[in-house]
C-alpha cells in the first residue's frame, strides 16, 4: 500500500457523495468508510478495517472528486497505510489514549485558546481528535503514538457537518 493511490470520481456535492467516493477508494484495500465530515475546504472520511478499527483517513476534493490519503498524519505517521512502514519507526506505541488527550489539550491551551480535545480515534501509529469549542466540533488534530508530537489539521477549513459512523 502506498500513499500515492488516488481515485478521481467527479464532483462531490454532499456527505453521501463523499462517502461513496471514499468507499470506492477504500475498496482497493478492503476497507470501509466510517465517519464522513464536510469542511469549508472539502470532505474528510475515516476508513475502517474489517473489524471496525480505524485504518486511515482520506480527503475528498469537492470539485474533482479526487480521493487521496489525508496529508499529514495519515501519510507520514500511519504505520500500516502511510508512507512509513512499521519497521521505519523507532519504537512502539508509548502514548496511550488518555495521554493523547492531555497532550492535545495542552497544545490547544498554548496555541488555540478556547478549544479542547474530544476523545481520540486510534489509527496505526497515531491518534486523531476532534477539536471542540463549547462542545461543538471546530477542527481536528493528531498526536503521534510514539513521540507525542502534535499535527494540527489546518487544511480542513471551517467545520460544516458530519455523518456519524454507520
Amino acid at each position: 500500500m502506498t500513499a500515492d493511490v488516488v481515485s478521481r470520481e467527479g464532483p462531490v456535492h454532499s456527505l453521501a457523495d463523499a462517502g461513496r467516493a471514499a468507499a470506492r477508494f477504500a475498496d482497493r484495500w478492503s476497507l470501509r468508510v466510517g465517519e464522513v465530515m464536510q469542511f469549508s475546504n472539502g470532505y474528510y472520511a475515516q476508513l475502517l478495517d474489517s473489524h471496525g478499527k480505524d485504518a486511515t483517513e482520506v480527503l475528498v476534493d469537492p470539485g474533482s472528486g479526487t480521493v487521496r490519503l489525508e496529508i499529514g498524519p495519515a501519510m507520514m505517521w500511519n504505520t500500516a497505510y502511510g508512507m512509513m512502514p512499521a519497521g521505519a519507526w523507532p519504537g512502539a506505541v508509548k502514548v496511550g489514549s488518555g495521554q493523547a488527550v492531555r497532550i492535545a489539550d495542552q497544545w490547544l491551551r498554548d496555541h488555540r485558546t478556547g478549544l479542547r480535545a474530544a476523545e481520540p480515534e486510534q489509527f496505526p501509529g497515531y491518534y486523531t481528535l476532534h477539536t471542540l469549542h463549547d462542545d461543538h466540533i471546530v477542527g481536528m488534530l493528531s498526536v503521534n503514538a510514539t513521540t507525542g508530537d502534535i499535527w494540527y489539521h489546518s487544511w480542513h477549513g471551517r467545520f460544516i457537518k458530519m455523518q456519524e459512523r454507520p
